[in-house]
């Protein structure tokens, strides 16, 4: 992703291109992930995953091989990310319900929270190895790894055992299994009180990463070994956030957690787009990465935690929406509103919508919490263990 992000900024020099690339590659998860959901909740979902990651280690192998041939263009990026996010939309919900496959419902939490570790663990290492790497030979080393890396991905689908969970039977079609998802969450306040945050965050918050290469070579004048330090301060709050997750049992207190995380988030964002310091700037992301990663597990968790086994894929596929489907909009109206305000005026309004939402949904925590607590306990009766802690926020 950094290489892909300085790639195009190296080309164009765009900070609305930037946006457009986001948008490109993310759009397709909006688009066909109740698609994805309901084939999630029909067929073996590490099969679905072991085929979107061997055709997701292809791609990136042919963005390389362009750019190392000095053969890339702008739409080569463009389409191939299209296709990533094609793939993604099948991936991301079955990956996501495959988490309860693997652990079981009590262990539920701490999978999530280990498994965001896993992932922001990566984030710290990545992009300042990536920084440094397109320094010194260019960003088609950095796709070439990329490709190579699903070869272990792919291994360790491989060699998994898990018990065999019953799917649905095909007897309806795929377009009623998908409505009947939209009509559970659109039945069920607490679940959708956190996908219409989640979105909002997603859209007014995350786009802060597209426009790094931005803040990097044109405000902090930093180049790419910069970008690659702000990207890994960031997954540093994250790693922090995630493994704050993991320390705790029960689901008692996370819509708190949520509500924390989003007004921190919406702070930090606002006080990033003041600093015009490089170590300050690269200080201040270390929480936005937190709370965000935060403000995102919790809300997985506490989702998955509501959602019956049979509607897991489907639900799932609409928490996929909100949480990457909506990012491609935030990040093509955050790149053609750099254009002209200015990346830090864009951000800092970022940041006040996301307060402006954590507000309203400060308002309805209350409400939520007896419905909540209710739909976890049947959740919980139903997979034979009831949780000790079933509280939204207390």
């Amino acid at each position: 992703m950094v290489a892909e992000s300085w790639l195009v900024f190296r080309l164009t020099g765009s900070s609305a291109l930037l946006g457009l690339s986001s948008f490109v590659g993310l759009f397709p998860v909006f688009l066909l992930a109740p698609i994805g959901g309901a084939v999630a909740d029909r067929f073996d979902r590490r099969r679905i995953i072991l085929v979107t990651q061997s055709v997701s280690m292809v791609l990136p192998l042919v963005l390389a091989a362009l750019t190392l041939s000095g053969r890339v263009r702008v739409w080569h990026v463009f389409v191939l990310a299209a296709c990533l996010g094609i793939v993604n939309a099948f991936d991301m919900p079955a990956r996501q319900a495959f988490v309860v496959d693997m652990v079981g419902r009590a262990d539920l939490l701490n999978a999530i929270a280990l498994n965001s570790s896993m992932v922001n663990g990566a984030r710290i290492l990545g992009p300042s190895v990536a920084g440094l790497t397109v320094a010194a030979v260019g960003e088609g080393w950095c796709f070439l790894i990329n490709g190579l890396s699903y070869v272990a991905v792919i291994a360790g689908l491989l060699m998994m055992r898990v018990p065999n969970t019953a799917r649905l039977r095909a007897r309806r079609s795929a377009l009623h299994d998908t409505i009947e998802g939209f009509q559970f969450i659109a039945r069920t306040a607490p679940v959708r009180a956190l996908l219409v945050l989640l979105g909002i965050v997603s859209f007014a918050g995350m786009p802060y990463s597209v426009l790094m290469p931005v803040f990097a070579e044109s405000i902090l004048h930093a180049g790419p070994k910069g970008l690659g330090l702000l990207m890994g301060a960031s997954g540093a709050g994250a790693l922090a956030g995630t493994l704050t997750l993991a320390s705790r049992s029960g689901v008692r207190g996370l819509g708190r957690w949520v509500l924390a995380a989003t007004v921190a988030l919406g702070v930090s964002l606002m006080l990033f787009s003041l600093s015009r310091t490089f170590w300050l700037s690269a200080v201040l992301l270390v929480p936005v990465g937190a709370s965000m990663m935060v403000q995102m597990a919790s809300s997985n968790t506490l989702i998955q935690a509501m959602v019956p086994d049979a509607l897991r894929g489907r639900v799932m596929a609409v928490y996929a929406m909100m949480l990457v489907g909506m990012a491609p909009f935030g990040s093509l109206f955050a790149g053609l509103l750099a254009e002209r305000i200015g990346a830090p005026n864009t951000l800092a309004l970022g940041g006040a919508v996301c307060l402006v939402a954590a507000g309203v949904f400060a308002t309805r925590l209350s409400a939520l919490r007896e419905e909540a607590r209710q739909l976890i306990v049947a959740q919980g009766l139903a997979g034979g263990d009831p949780p000790a802690e079933v509280t939204i926020a207390r």
